[in-house]
């Protein structure tokens, strides 16, 4: 059996980030040990659609949007955190580290 891909092995960490917590591209990178790759991240929830991937939990280092062009419509990646009970302002999560789940730490 081939060595998942790395984008693959991202979309399994952005799977486990629970409902209602956010994660940055950063940690998934760094939890993966490569911890200079998280515009690879990045890149990976770009190409995430179709796959159940959760992409609109994983943000910026300081809970900006970043990825938030990438969500049809205008303001849906922020419909769908605000619905998990993460309040966001101006494209940032307001309060940050309360939501932050680091998998690091938690898998």
């Amino acid at each position: 059996m081939e060595e998942p891909s790395f984008f693959d092995k991202v979309y399994e960490v952005a799977k486990m980030i629970p409902y209602g917590r956010v994660t940055s591209y950063g940690a998934i990178a760094k939890y993966l040990g490569a911890a200079r790759s998280a515009r690879m991240v990045g890149w990976a929830m770009n190409n995430s659609h179709n796959k159940d991937v959760p992409a609109h939990r994983v943000v910026n280092r300081v809970g900006v949007l970043t990825g938030k062009h990438h969500f049809d419509g205008t303001n849906l990646m922020q419909q769908l955190l605000e619905n998990e009970g993460v309040q966001v302002k101006d494209n940032q999560i307001i309060d940050f580290q309360k939501y932050f789940w680091d998998p690091a730490k938690e898998l």
